[in-house]
């Protein structure tokens, strides 16, 4: 069914961490199937995506799984596309999967070898690696976290501790993120009153709470949109530094096709440069090409694009390039994946060597 209205698409973004949440509490279990299982130890069988014997750079076609619907939340990809960065790196075609809440995960389609890339995020990630999947994170578009409290700016929430004596509106869906939020930054969840609620915001603008769980890119401005001025606080500035958006390959890929996936985080790299110089280039796209028939406009997807880019650029990410990971944020997520229940090292989830590589056969990208 077509959503036409900010309210619904409202809806599709906040059921979107319901969506991503479940795929941390049933994707392990998911990707541990016998099929999958089976998948894991076949040989890789895409010869069109290596190099050519001649040393032409032609890698054949890709597929890219995005972890929702075509929104502007993958604009980089759609710019690389239209510009053509895919196809100057030596792909052919670029199919990009769109997800959404009756999608299989992310990781399923990558060990299963429907995608070769995925967009995922490190705790649904991790939770299928604990579990045996062969999935490793090269690299994460977003630094911070989108996840936030959203206020009413009349009565800001700004540090953890404003939530004291407050109600906060929390979604079925979160309350694994809830909870790790909680332990990661010490709070007195007794002091708290956590608000069982749907996904449309109109409670916090009618008082019913004081806070609300939501992405910084998108109930914030479905409500500014309709004329009502918010505040956010986000989840990364208050002790929960789990980078998103990240991309993730299976180990044979990396093993196997090296070059490949430097060409396609070249192409990426490009693509999101764009977006962060002109964020309504890729809301354009999303609202009129890629996720037409959504619903989309123009105007609100640049909105969230601008946003977007904030998660994106970070002072780290301004001296060592886009998608690349500091060490010590690597540590902070593993710490912060300990608060969800995971227990990862760091060679285990992560494989940024490449990320690395690119930017050091060519520094003009950073």
């Amino acid at each position: 069914m077509t959503r036409s209205t900010n309210s619904d698409r409202a809806f599709a973004a906040t059921d979107r961490r319901l969506f991503l949440r479940r795929g941390l509490q049933l994707g392990g279990a998911v990707l541990l199937g016998g099929p999958l299982l089976a998948a894991c130890g076949d040989s890789d069988s895409s010869s069109s995506t290596s190099p050519t014997s001649s040393g032409d750079k032609s890698f054949g076609e890709l597929t890219l799984r995005l972890s929702w619907i075509k929104n502007v939340e993958f604009a980089g990809s759609y710019i690389a596309d239209s510009k053509g960065y895919y196809k100057d790196e030596g792909f052919s075609k670029v199919t990009l999967i769109g997800g959404g809440p009756s999608a299989t995960p992310m990781e399923t389609d990558v060990v299963t070898k429907k995608a070769l890339v995925a967009i995922s995020a490190p705790d649904i990630t991790g939770s299928a690696v604990a579990k045996g999947a062969p999935l490793k994170i090269i690299g994460a578009q977003y630094q911070k976290n989108p996840f936030c409290i959203m206020s009413m700016a009349k009565a800001p929430i700004t540090k953890p501790e404003d939530m004291y004596g407050k109600k906060i509106g929390v979604q079925a869906g979160n309350e694994s993120v809830w909870a790790a939020y909680i332990k990661a930054t010490g709070l007195d969840e007794s002091k708290i009153t956590k608000v069982p609620v749907q996904f449309d915001p109109l409670p916090l603008t009618q008082g019913t709470v004081d806070g609300w769980f939501s992405f910084v890119t998108n109930e914030p401005n479905t409500l500014r949109l309709k004329g009502f001025k918010v505040a956010t606080m986000l989840l990364a500035d208050t002790g929960y530094p789990l980078v998103s958006e990240t991309y993730i390959v299976r180990q044979d890929t990396i093993d196997k096709q090296r070059e490949l996936l430097k060409a396609f985080l070249r192409a990426e790299i490009k693509g999101w440069k764009a977006n962060i110089t002109d964020p309504a280039l890729g809301a354009k796209l999303a609202a009129e090409t890629y996720g037409k028939g959504l619903g989309l406009t123009t105007e609100e997807q640049t909105l969230e694009a601008k946003d977007e880019n904030k998660l994106i650029v970070s002072a780290d990410t301004k001296k060592n390039g886009l998608f690349t990971i500091t060490p010590e944020l690597v540590e902070e997520n593993l710490k912060t994946l300990e608060y969800g229940g995971l227990d990862l090292t760091a060679d285990k989830l992560f494989d940024l060597s490449i990320i690395e590589e690119v930017y050091k056969e060519d520094p003009s990208l950073i």
